[in-house]
């Protein structure tokens, strides 16, 4: 994947003392490194959106910065300590190939896969930067926004849409929930977080962990403990959702998935 930055030069991001992510520039030619990196650093002016935190979890920190080079506002996601297993290097891998591969309007796509560093032996966390979307599902179920069936019947829609371009292509998300389906200000809204998505299986009599989607969104099949599933998991998932949008609330909220 192309990565726009000049031939002589790597770029990356770095988590500077405040936690803060800041751009860096450094030559590959020793004599020009510190010039280049002090003409390339960022500074923000008053007219331009600062960084912030967007959220984070298990498997990574998200924030909404500016990418120097284009001056576009961007989604940067740092996946931290991705070759300290086996499994944390395949989910890796997974999110990487499927935002870089689907095009599709309900679908978040990858802008830039920043470089990492030149010695193998630092190499350990992931950075990739994304469309930039300003809310999730969730955050609006919960808050004080009127949601009328208008709303409702937009994002079931755009979930649906999404949902068909993933299963046409051999792909099962595993992990529907609101706070994976991100929208905009026009409604706008699109699929995100493919961790833990996979290809569905054509040799039925290979297991599939069970292990997957958020508790409450769990099909009754992946409860029961099912290693062979298909599709239709998803759609469980975004039964779930479209109750949650009319009723505000979590349809089967269980403390714990035995209860579930």
């Amino acid at each position: 994947m192309a990565h726009g930055t000049a031939k002589n030069k790597q770029q990356h991001y770095y988590t500077n003392n405040s936690g803060t992510p800041s751009y860096s520039s450094s030559s590959t030619s020793s004599s020009n490194s510190s010039a280049a990196a002090a003409s390339s650093s960022t500074t923000n002016n008053e007219n331009e959106p600062g960084d912030f935190l967007i959220g984070y979890g298990a498997f990574g920190v998200i924030w909404a910065v500016t990418d120097p080079r284009t001056s576009r506002r961007v989604a940067l996601k740092k996946m931290p300590h991705v070759f300290q297993s086996v499994v944390a290097a395949r989910r890796t891998f997974r999110e990487i190939k499927m935002l870089c591969t689907f095009r599709h309007d309900n679908i978040l796509q990858a802008v830039d896969i920043l470089q990492p560093p030149s010695q193998v032996e630092l190499f350990n966390e992931v950075y990739i930067l994304t469309e930039l979307m300003q809310i999730d599902l969730h955050k609006i179920i919960v808050s004080q926004q009127a949601l009328s069936i208008d709303h409702c019947k937009v994002f079931l829609y755009q979930i649906f849409r999404g949902l068909k371009f993933l299963h046409s292509a051999g792909v099962i998300h595993r992990d529907l929930k609101p706070g994976n389906l991100l929208v905009n200000s026009d409604c706008l809204l699109k699929i995100c977080d493919f961790g833990l998505a996979r290809t569905e299986e054509s040799d039925k009599t290979k297991r599939m962990t069970q292990e997957v989607v958020t508790q409450y969104y769990r099909a009754p099949e992946l409860l029961l403990g099912t290693q062979h599933y298909s599709y239709a998991i998803d759609v469980w998932s975004v039964g779930c959702i479209f109750a949650e949008l009319l009723g505000r609330r979590i349809l089967f909220q269980a403390s714990s998935p035995l209860k579930q």
